[in-house]
């Protein structure tokens, strides 16, 4: 089958022919349609975030079809835990001491076939295409996730307007909340999709909001967005770091952190998240936006993902 290898993290991916898998007894194999590009494979590819094995196949937000039964599927970050740890059975399976993760541990879908574990293989939603649905196993999920840990809260700021805040922004606005949303300077277009999908108010992130914020999710791996962000919330308002690598936070006052603000991380997804949001997303109903590339392009993808050039969420067509 056809693959986009990594090498060794810090090199471009490659295109190379490589032996389809064979599933062990407890997973199956699956012929991928599609493949979300998330800022977690670019972690990866560049080396911030750890390979599991090398060579590696990137690529957790797979969409395809079960050989063993024509199901149509999705396989999401969360691969695989063992079931017997504090956290496992503690229903945090997310934190699982011995996890194993999609596109990390676990080849992924930057090729024609993957396997995966059949416990952690979930039905999509009828009404999404491949390339459409996609997004939704990370993106979806993460976003879904975080928004959860804002609680109640009615203003909410997402600080980075990228595959994660476009989806949970519909969620949210869904749910009664008003969003505003933050971009990267002069990035006006990702300010009018925000607008679009019915944030309040969009804006670059050296801005303040026009009014103070309830909670604010930072999906942007940009660790001076923390201060900034809790100068940005009420007192009791919850700043969430949704990403798995940021880079380093920047020392700040005391005084942006008390009345006691919150600043909490968002680590993986759980099953439970899964199926709780695959089945609110019809209903909202979420509606992703994606710019396709060939599984040849997987590696452009990554940089025009690096310089901020996508438009809503990147996805890898590999078959129809």
């Amino acid at each position: 089958m056809r693959a986009m290898l990594l090498d060794r993290p810090g090199t471009p991916l490659r295109l190379a022919d490589v032996p389809r898998p064979e599933p062990d007894p407890n997973q199956v194999l699956i012929r991928v349609h599609a493949c979300g590009v998330c800022r977690t494979d670019l972690h990866i590819r560049d080396g911030e975030v750890e390979p599991g094995h090398l060579p590696l196949i990137l690529g957790h937000q797979i969409v395809g079809t079960r050989v063993d039964t024509g199901e149509r599927v999705g396989v999401p970050w969360l691969g695989w835990t063992c079931g017997r740890c504090r956290y496992c059975l503690s229903d945090r399976e997310n934190l699982c001491e011995n996890a194993r993760f999609t596109g990390r541990d676990i080849d992924g879908g930057f090729a024609e076939y993957a396997v995966a574990d059949e416990r952690f293989v979930f039905s999509l939603p009828r009404d999404y295409p491949h390339l459409q649905a996609a997004p939704l196993l990370c993106a979806g999920l993460i976003g879904y996730r975080a928004l959860r840990f804002t609680g109640d809260a009615k203003r909410v700021g997402f600080y980075g307007f990228g595959a994660a805040a476009h989806v949970v922004c519909q969620v949210a606005v869904h749910e009664g909340r008003r969003v505003f949303a933050f971009t990267r300077p002069g990035d006006l277009e990702a300010q009018a999709l925000a607008a679009e999908l019915g944030a309040d108010w969009a804006g670059d992130s050296t801005m303040q909001p026009p009014e103070e914020l309830d909670a604010a999710v930072i999906f942007a791996p940009v660790g001076a967005l923390v201060p900034t962000a809790l100068r940005a919330v009420a007192p009791g308002g919850t700043v969430v770091c949704a990403g798995i690598h940021m880079s380093d936070i920047p020392s700040f006052p005391y005084v942006d952190l008390w009345r006691e603000r919150v600043i909490r991380s968002v680590a993986n997804l759980t099953r439970a998240d899964a199926e709780a949001f695959l089945a609110l997303a019809p209903e909202v109903p979420v509606k992703t936006t994606v710019t396709t590339f060939s599984l040849e392009e997987a590696e452009l993808a990554l940089e025009k993902l690096r310089s901020g050039a996508i438009k809503g969420a990147a996805v890898i067509s590999v078959a129809a």
